[in-house]
């Protein structure tokens, strides 16, 4: 009984040892000469500066995509969406020329309130950041898909909506 006891102290005792010479000689390694203890990771940022920076970005972006593909990668949002000249609403509004149209503008559809105070024109690169991932780039609204994370299928629904307009955008 009393090496039992003994075995569980000892234990006990090695461990908060352990523990405690751990955290020392960590302070040790990552100490500072201000006294703080961290470790500190040096990184560069290089901002786009200029506007023909980000329209060459886009450009090379969209070059990742085919209509083609995009056709079949709309087959997701054709369950939700109409694409075709005078298609009717489903449970999201009809695409049909939605490039260069306000985001929440067709009067015949029930459009949240976020996707008209959203009001911004669906370009190019408005429409890349809402396929990503459309809750985080218009919070609040109520579509009620996790986004196309993929940049070819990105770039390609992006130029499929682009074809299937009264009005294509000119490629960037």
């Amino acid at each position: 009984m009393f090496y039992e006891i003994q075995k569980i102290l000892t234990s006990i005792f090695v461990v908060f040892i352990i523990v405690f010479g751990i955290t020392k000689i960590s302070n040790l390694i990552f100490k500072t000469e201000l006294g703080v203890v961290a470790y500190k990771v040096e990184t560069t940022t290089e901002l786009s500066s200029t506007k023909e920076e980000e329209v060459l970005d886009m450009s090379a972006f969209i070059s990742l995509g085919t209509v083609e593909h995009g056709k079949k990668v709309f087959k997701k949002c054709a369950a939700c969406h109409s694409i075709n000249e005078n298609g009717k609403n489903k449970i999201g509004p009809a695409l049909w020329s939605v490039m260069s149209r306000k985001s929440g503008e067709l009067s015949d559809y029930n459009y949240s309130k976020a996707l008209i105070e959203h009001a911004k024109v669906w370009d190019f690169s408005e429409m890349n950041g809402f396929l990503l991932k459309p809750a985080k780039w218009i919070k609040g609204n109520k579509m009620g898909f996790a986004g196309l994370k993929d940049d070819k299928d990105r770039a390609s629904v992006i130029l499929y909506l682009n074809q299937n307009s009264s009005q294509p955008l000119p490629l960037p």
